[in-house]
């Protein structure tokens, strides 16, 4: 007897589908931005990371080097992660001319890409004057066996290009333990004339808020500097700008003999007021009255009389800053 097999064939619909396969991650595509604000020691650079390649971008930033071609195993920064624009300070450099290569790099797990090569030149040294990260440049001079600015400090960021906290309200002006500055009742003319005011802990803060191969002053410092003028009785008037346009009269004294050229910035207080603009002017050391108490050592100039003083003053009060050379 003949057997006969039926056979049903069934095509289900939607039981296998068919997708186009994923492009494999690649590296990072990224460009390189200009350098800008370039100093004897540092310069402004960046890069913008366009595409992380199907893969995060786990660290990003520029490296740079005297010969072509920089890779990450010469100097470079750490930027943070992912894709976007991101901004970098080149620090340590040498100065006098030297020319430098720099790409931006980004990497993610797929290896390293690198931006477009860029170079740039460092400023040579001058004995006239010196330029802090941010670009402001200030006239300097020697007086005895120191060499000064003769403008008070402006920066508003740290030597390593992190930014000093500003715009605190007066209640956390008088608690803050870190780093700060302001401008005379926030005015920005203030600024122009008198430049900042910062607290002790900007002044010691260990990310270093002069330019490189300058330093905050010790008191022991400020005191080589009023005998190189004289003695504490008259040295105010050695060192102040004459005349009424920013001191107030009487500025008793004033002959500016050093050519220090002190102005008169005020001061903010622990409870946040702004005060004495024109009468007084103080300058932080970075010496402390006594080890971890919370005063520090200052200088003080008056309107009204041309002595120098020594003072001591809690260490949240604003105050001008004069670098001195290493």
């Amino acid at each position: 007897m003949k057997k006969i097999f039926l056979f049903a064939v069934v095509v289900v619909f939607g039981l296998f589908s068919c997708s186009k396969p994923e492009n494999p991650p690649v590296i990072p595509v990224l460009t390189t931005t200009m350098i800008s604000v370039i100093t004897q020691y540092t310069a402004q650079g960046g890069g913008n990371v366009s595409s992380d390649g199907g893969s995060p971008v786990t660290s990003r930033g520029v490296c740079w080097s005297t010969s072509h071609n920089p890779t990450t195993a010469d100097s470079k920064t750490a930027d943070g992660i992912g894709t976007g624009n991101f901004s970098s300070v080149l620090t340590a450099l040498l100065p006098n001319n030297t020319i430098y290569y720099v790409r931006a790099y980004a990497i993610n797990g797929q290896g390293t890409a690198y931006g477009t090569e860029l170079t740039f030149m460092t400023q040579h040294v001058s004995s006239t004057s010196v330029t802090d990260i941010d670009g402001n440049e200030y006239p300097v001079i020697t007086i005895g066996s120191q060499t000064w600015m003769k403008e008070n400090l402006k920066t508003t960021r740290y030597s390593n290009g992190e930014a000093i906290p500003t715009g605190l309200s007066d209640a956390s002006w008088g608690t803050t333990t870190s780093g700060a500055f302001a401008i005379y009742n926030n005015d920005a003319a203030n600024n122009t004339v008198y430049s900042k005011l910062y607290n002790w802990y900007a002044a010691v803060d260990s990310r270093k808020i002069a330019p490189a191969g300058w330093h905050v002053p010790s008191k022991e410092e400020w005191e080589t500097l009023i005998y190189s003028v004289g003695d504490f009785p008259t040295a105010g008037g050695e060192l102040k700008e004459t005349g009424f346009t920013h001191w107030s009269s009487p500025n008793s004294g004033a002959t500016n003999n050093s050519g220090f050229i002190a102005l008169p910035a005020g001061s903010r207080l622990n409870n946040g007021t702004f005060t004495s603009i024109g009468s007084k002017g103080w300058w932080w050391t970075t010496t402390e009255y006594l080890p971890g108490s919370a005063e520090a050592e200052a200088v003080l100039l008056f309107n009204d009389s041309p002595e120098a003083s020594q003072v001591t003053g809690s260490k949240v009060i604003g105050a001008s800053i004069r670098c001195i050379k290493d």
